[in-house]
């Protein structure tokens, strides 16, 4: 049963370890929400642990440095860890057997400020898949609100053409950003998959991110770790695959879906439902992350 409450002070008390979303639980890419900023702090000042993951699609300094521009300071959390920076990494080390196999020449379809994913690594950019060994998929410009999937249908039947595994480094279908609905990479990369294309996407919900996160925290004992997020698909699912408990912020990306405004929680039967639908048990559902 999901528990309903109208604050986070009491799953505070619970855990001692803290796997923390950022787009709909910490800021909306453009601002923090509300509270958020002094619930970290709280849980500093409670001495808990918080470690933030995030299917952004850039390197987890580039995320540090946009939280640093909205307030939020690298003082309040313990570690940070992007879908962007696993991407990174798994260019650069090569010991994944399907990283291993990918040649050196690639097509990017991002934004140009995603580009600090590949822009230090031994790697060829290409403009066409033709000329590709594998396309990065950093996903839409969310910058640029109005794209739809339908506008990189052509690029994506190239690359499919051309057989090109795709990296999707950003596994979200879309997010609010200041307010605005955006699509992500996860998208463009769902469509790929179902054109036959071969995906292979990093971040959440795959259980292979959190063991980095596990160690910033340094809590062997799972139970005492908790995950906060707002989306079940990935971060709900996430947790749930990694094997903790997790708080589900209904003020995010299914607030509209479900009913939740102006700060107030669905009936719990309506969250049972939303939930039970994808398989998933969330320990608590609260409005926002707040104290």
């Amino acid at each position: 049963m999901i528990v309903r409450l109208d604050r986070f002070a009491p799953l505070a008390e619970r855990y001692d370890g803290f796997v923390l979303d950022l787009w709909g639980v910490i800021h909306d890419g453009v601002t923090p929400y509300p509270g958020a900023v002094a619930t970290l702090a709280a849980l500093r000042r409670a001495g808990k642990r918080s470690v933030l993951l995030s299917n952004a699609p850039r390197r987890a300094a580039a995320a540090q440095a946009a939280m640093r521009a909205m307030g939020i300071a690298d003082a309040l959390y313990d570690g940070i860890l992007t879908s962007g920076e696993a991407v990174h990494r798994a260019l650069r080390d090569r010991t994944d057997p399907w990283f291993a196999r990918l040649g050196r020449r690639f097509l990017h379809i991002g934004p140009e400020r995603d580009r600090n994913v590949f822009d230090t690594l031994d790697l060829e950019e290409v403009v066409a898949p033709e000329q590709a060994e594998f396309v990065l998929n950093t996903g839409p410009d969310d910058h640029r609100p109005g794209q739809t999937v339908e506008d990189f249908l052509p690029l994506l039947r190239r690359c499919r053409a051309a057989r090109l595994p795709m990296i999707c480094a950003n596994p979200d279908l879309e997010v609010i950003r200041g307010g605005v609905r955006v699509i992500c990479a996860g998208a463009l990369a769902r469509e790929y998959a179902a054109m036959g294309g071969e995906v292979r996407s990093l971040g959440k919900p795959d259980p292979a991110i959190y063991p980095g996160v596990f160690a910033m925290l340094g809590i062997a004992d799972r139970s005492r770790i908790l995950a906060v997020g707002d989306a079940l698909r990935t971060d709900i699912a996430g947790a749930q695959a990694a094997g903790i408990d997790a708080a589900w912020v209904i003020g995010g990306i299914h607030a509209e879906e479900l009913g939740a405004v102006n700060g107030t929680l669905p009936p719990a039967e309506v969250l049972e439902r939303a939930a039970a639908a994808q398989g998933l048990k969330p320990i608590a559902a609260l409005p926002a992350f707040v104290w």
